[in-house]
């Protein structure tokens, strides 16, 4: 966590909000169009008791405009320079500033019903999203900005294109659903891709087989998605009949309940 400083610290001469070098390694890539942080701030309906936690504030661009609706917001920032601004500019009654990589940060730390939100660093979306994912019983609902690739694999639906692993995964723990689109030109700099909003909103049922169990079976399937499911599960045809699925068909046209249903008959055999 960081410690705040001077306020002056983040400031130029002149008042002006210094403007803060992008660093690729990060995979820095700042809002400033207020159109779209309008669209941003009204999706998510920041309400004053809500407990938000944002993911890369970057340059603060959201956090500011949510904390004008929350008393207090905790943010994750892998970089140490943008997280000294960012405590720097309000009292950590406001604002708790943890500099961290949200790829280890334990989530499971901070308080049940958590509203997670963020423009995502692109080249850590999906493992971060996959890493979210097993904190699904603690959050009450997510809004993330991200590549429109990873969006639209988010929320594939099974025998499609961009149907994988990353859509099974997610949709046996969440509702989602894609928002709106965000241009290029929104961001400084401006990405190579476009992006879009999501909202991922947990399920209230559990998963109904052994969590791990089932992560190893979604991602030896997807490894080998062009093979049928007998060779590519080790499914033979007793388990495939009990399971009611034609042994011709292959990972990418199963649902997510057909592998918790595989998952179970793996763990029962």
């Amino acid at each position: 966590m960081i410690a705040p400083t001077s306020k002056s610290g983040s400031r130029t001469s002149d008042g002006a909000r210094r403007a803060h070098v992008a660093r690729k390694r990060f995979g820095q890539h700042f809002l400033h169009d207020p159109g779209i942080l309008a669209r941003l701030v009204a999706a998510i309906a920041p309400a004053r008791a809500d407990a938000i936690v944002e993911i890369g504030p970057g340059e603060g661009t959201l956090t500011r405009a949510l904390l004008e609706h929350v008393p207090h917001l905790a943010a994750i920032e892998i970089d140490r320079d943008l997280a000294a601004r960012l405590a720097a500019e309000f009292p950590p009654e406001r604002l708790t500033v943890y500099c961290a990589d949200a790829l280890e940060f334990d989530f499971g730390a901070l308080s049940p019903g958590l509203r997670v939100v963020g423009n995502l660093p692109y080249n850590i979306s999906t493992p971060l999203l996959f890493r979210l994912a097993r904190f699904s019983d603690r959050v009450r609902d997510m809004l993330f900005m991200l590549q429109l690739e990873v969006v639209e694999r988010m929320v594939a639906r099974p025998s499609t294109p961009a149907y994988g692993r990353l859509s099974v995964m997610l949709q046996t723990r969440f509702a989602m659903q894609k928002l709106f689109r965000v241009p290029r030109g929104a961001f400084r700099p401006p990405p190579k891709v476009e992006s879009a909003v999501v909202r991922l909103a947990p399920l209230q049922t559990p998963i109904g087989c052994d969590e791990r169990q089932f992560e190893d079976t979604v991602r030896r399937a997807f490894s080998a998605r062009r093979k049928t499911l007998r060779n590519a599960l080790s499914l033979g045809a007793e388990d495939l009949s009990a399971l009611g699925l034609d042994p011709r068909l292959r990972p990418e046209n199963l649902s997510p309940d057909d592998y918790v249903r595989i998952t179970r008959r793996l763990c029962a055999r």
